[in-house]
């Protein structure tokens, strides 16, 4: 097939992009890789391949849109710089990709003026950027309110994508709010039992090891409230009603 043939193959079916990585993707990435919803959230379990395709979309994003700046936030830098290394590793194993202008540790660019930039969750240093066509924000149970703040106007006059992807960290912050909240997302769940490469001898020797609770966390993706909380959340929305009227307003 023709390097033009290969272009309108991926624009059609961006799954292709991983088989020409070399990667066999699982039912719900190939499904993911072909949508075109602006907002995703994906709660799923560690190892369950989240990275590996948010990596592939951020890939697969700046290869077919020229000029296209794609984003990498996690809480610290190494965390971005690992999602970083992930889609440069794709990359090289794509031969007819657009060639490497400018590479250091964190930042890459291509002949076709697209750029990858990894950034640690810090809302200072993002709000230099503009007008991104894709922003994948790891861990992001795991980040300030104000970096997801920051980050949101990046996207106004671009149209580009938002993709959020975490295990749970309690009932709190942007991630849980948007999780349980807004339905205009697009939301994948993946938990461990539903990955066919974790096995179960290993969910055992976790759930021994980390507890209940914990492992409903990691490997359920339960959304469990805060060690520090006095009451529990839903405690204290029951001490709530509508059907009680305000005191004042």
């Amino acid at each position: 097939m023709t390097a033009m043939g290969k272009d309108l193959a991926r624009a059609l079916d961006p799954a292709l992009t991983a088989a020409d990585c070399g990667l066999a993707l699982d039912g719900w990435q190939a499904e993911l890789m072909r949508s075109t919803a602006p907002r995703v959230l994906l709660l799923c379990a560690r190892q369950t391949g989240k990275s590996t395709v948010s990596a592939l979309i951020a890939l697969a994003t700046a290869v077919r849109q020229a000029g296209a700046l794609v984003l990498l936030v996690s809480p610290s830098q190494r965390q971005s710089g690992e999602l970083f290394r992930t889609v440069l590793r794709h990359l090289r194993a794509l031969s007819d990709a657009p060639g490497i202008t400018a590479e250091s540790a964190l930042r890459l660019e291509l002949a076709n003026g697209s750029r990858i930039v990894a950034l640690p969750g810090d809302e200072r240093t993002i709000r230099g950027f503009a007008g991104a066509a894709l922003i994948v924000l790891d861990e992001a149970a795991r980040v300030e309110d104000d970096l997801i703040a920051a980050v949101r106007p990046m996207l106004a006059t671009s149209g580009g994508r938002l993709i959020m992807l975490s295990t749970p960290f309690g009932k709190r912050g942007a991630f849980y709010e948007a999780w349980t909240g807004d339905p205009s997302w697009y939301r994948v769940r993946v938990t461990a039992d539903q990955c066919p490469r974790i096995s179960k001898q290993f969910l055992e020797e976790e759930l021994r090891e980390l507890g209940a609770q914990r492992f409903s966390e990691e490997y359920g993706l339960e959304f469990l409230d805060p060690d520090e909380a006095v009451f529990p959340l839903a405690v204290i929305e029951a001490a709530f009603s509508p059907e009680v009227s305000p005191l004042w307003t």
